[in-house]
């Protein structure tokens, strides 16, 4: 069965009691999305998914010590704000982020988003 609290997430919650810089990376990190065009939310307990017209290709949420969160890309890249990456399916490496500044939010995380953001809406599958 499942409880009532836990089926009532949203991005609110995730941002509640948390430090105001972590806040403002998790609305810059959204910012950058809105910049490479429309997504829908997908709440969760975990993370706050964003969804292009395919599939959920990025997710974030704040954290004490920031940003943390993940997107789906067709290659694997190696950077220090990159904790881990993974194969998800055959075409698809998640990649799991960690945020502790704005400056880590910079062009090189917004061509990754891009490059997600098409995952989102089907570039995988082409």
């Amino acid at each position: 069965m499942t409880d009532a609290a836990d089926a009532e997430w949203t991005v609110a919650r995730h941002l509640a009691d948390k430090p105001d810089f972590a806040i403002a990376l998790y609305h810059r990190f959204i910012e950058m999305v809105e910049a490479v065009g429309p997504f829908t939310y997908a709440v969760s307990k975990s993370t706050i998914t964003l969804k292009g017209k395919r599939r959920g290709f990025a997710g974030a949420h704040p954290v004490q010590s920031g940003l943390r969160g993940y997107f789906d890309l067709q290659r694997v890249v190696s950077d220090a704000r990159i904790s881990s990456s993974a194969p998800f399916s055959n075409r698809l490496f998640v990649h799991y982020f960690r945020i502790e500044s704005a400056d880590q939010l910079d062009h090189r995380f917004a061509e990754w988003l891009r490059e997600a953001y098409a995952v989102g809406n089907g570039a995988h599958i082409r």
